[in-house]
């Protein structure tokens, strides 16, 4: 359901016209859009996006983490119409039992290494994801340093564990 405040606006009206299902709320602050998207309507709303409404560019993809609430993780797109310089910022709220949510690799090619830097800090899945292995930290790396619950200094461990 679009917000009241949000009507006005003609992206956020295109979306609601094109499945107003996807929309879970959202704000217009400071002169910048952001919608609130039903996780797993984020690959159609995309695909709409893009092909549409020619916002051609995935700028980048971020995660946040409001650890002790659930859901626990926001994940969220910056989306770029190079066309008409407009952005749009779209969130996707994820569970932190099993933090998962599809891939838009097959959207924009480009979302592969923003994917992957979030499954490496946060530890969210990218379902279909062509290529989801660890891009900052290394592979034999435990936990999700960018998680809220991370230890400050990570987690303690002796020699005997690295051997």
């Amino acid at each position: 359901m679009l917000p009241s405040e949000l009507q006005e606006k003609p992206l956020a009206a295109a979306l609601e016209t094109f499945d107003s299902s996807a929309i879970l709320g959202g704000k217009f602050d400071r002169g910048e859009l952001t919608i609130l998207i039903a996780p797993e309507k984020i690959v159609a709303v995309c695909q709409y996006l893009r092909d549409k409404i020619s916002y051609n560019r995935v700028s980048a993809i971020t995660c946040v983490d409001w650890h002790p609430r659930e859901p626990r993780f926001e994940i969220v797109y910056h989306l770029h119409s190079l066309e008409r310089n407009e952005r749009v910022r779209l969130k996707c709220p994820v569970s932190g039992e099993n933090p998962a949510i599809e891939s838009v690799c097959s959207v924009w090619s480009g979302a592969n290494w923003y994917e992957r830097e979030v499954f490496d800090l946060f530890g969210v899945t990218f379902t279909n994801h062509p290529n989801l292995e660890r891009i900052m930290m290394p592979d034999d790396w435990k936990g999700y340093p960018l998680r809220k619950d991370y230890p400050v200094h990570g987690y303690k461990y002796s020699y005997k564990d690295t051997e």
